[in-house]
């Protein structure tokens, strides 16, 4: 159970990932929110990447929380690889899922944002019951299929009810950190994968059409229309 062995992207893309951040960043104030679909109120975690914290997504929480939704941030501060056993960490992780599922009588949406969308997928194999669906940016499947899976919680997994939790995997082809081939599911019910045009790593969190498109998925799993308009990969 690994995640760090992570495939890289092109050197080129990586070196040039500072200044396309940037740029990345400045976009997200070209698409006005009222644009975008409203929500239907329900709750949603976004889990920022590996070294950020936050702030990462605070402009994203932002946008979304006018959109309608009750967003919440991770609550762990700066993301790092975990200290010692994995299994007790996604554990940890779930405290906050499981109180809000509980809170609003509904399941929760997760948002994650490079290691935090492994943790994300971490937290439906375990816990599926209070995902409502799971949004992923910029983080391959290949690493992830049995992260939170350790032998002591594996039997209690139930496949049925994680594969009816529809999975979203947004990816780009420009990511200088992350080679976007991994980052396409194949063979998985209810996993679908959905390009962006070049847009960086870090700027996944940032890009009006990445927000327009998570703006979609969400305001969709209130309809029920939720994997409609994905799959999309190219």
């Amino acid at each position: 159970m690994h995640i760090t062995n992570i495939q890289p992207s092109c050197p080129l893309l990586f070196a040039s990932e500072p200044m396309r951040s940037i740029m990345d960043y400045y976009a997200a104030h070209v698409l006005p929110v009222d644009r975008l679909p409203k929500g239907d109120s329900h709750t949603v975690i976004v889990f920022p990447g590996l070294g950020a914290s936050g702030s990462a997504t605070a402009m994203l929480r932002t946008r979304l929380r006018q959109l309608n939704y009750d967003v919440h941030d991770w609550e762990h501060g700066i993301n790092q690889l975990p200290n010692g056993d994995l299994d007790a960490w996604i554990t940890r992780l779930s405290m906050q899922l499981q109180r809000l599922a509980a809170r609003d009588g509904h399941a929760v949406t997760l948002v994650g944002w490079s290691l935090g969308g492994l943790y994300a997928r971490a937290l439906l194999q375990r816990y599926p019951a209070c995902v409502r669906q799971i949004i992923t940016l910029g983080i391959p499947y290949a690493e992830l299929h049995n992260v939170g899976a350790a032998p002591a919680s594996a039997e209690g997994i139930d496949d049925d009810a994680v594969a009816a939790v529809p999975a979203f995997s947004i990816y780009s082809k420009s990511d200088g950190v992350v080679a976007w081939q991994g980052c396409v599911p194949t063979g998985l019910h209810n996993h679908h994968a959905i390009a962006v045009d070049g847009v960086s790593h870090m700027g996944l969190v940032y890009h009006p059409e990445v927000l327009s498109i998570i703006a979609g998925l969400l305001a969709s799993s209130a309809t029920g229309a939720v994997g409609a308009r994905a799959t999309r990969q190219s």
